[in-house]
């Protein structure tokens, strides 16, 4: 399932590493990723491939908003299907 992964919030050292990690422990593809500095705001898009079989979207999810809330950062996923829909105008 491809999903997008949005990142906002104050740079800091470790964001790419701790989303990355995320992918990586959830056995998903990184297919895409592209960042920005803002001055010190920091923002993130990763298209991502999850594989059902071993890790859901909710877990995903989960996972994500803890590494958010630890560095202070709102951190969303969407299926792309979804967030095609909703930016499709």
């Amino acid at each position: 399932m491809k999903c997008v992964v949005s990142v906002l919030g104050k740079d800091q050292s470790g964001i790419v590493a701790a989303v990355a990690n995320v992918m990586a422990d959830c056995k998903a593809n990184i297919d895409d990723i592209s960042q920005t500095l803002l001055g010190e705001l920091f923002s993130m898009t990763m298209l991502v491939t999850l594989s059902p079989e071993v890790a859901d979207f909710n877990t995903v999810q989960e996972q994500l908003t803890e590494v958010g809330k630890r560095l202070g950062l709102q951190i969303t996923i969407q299926r792309q299907d979804v967030f095609d829909f909703m930016y499709n105008i």
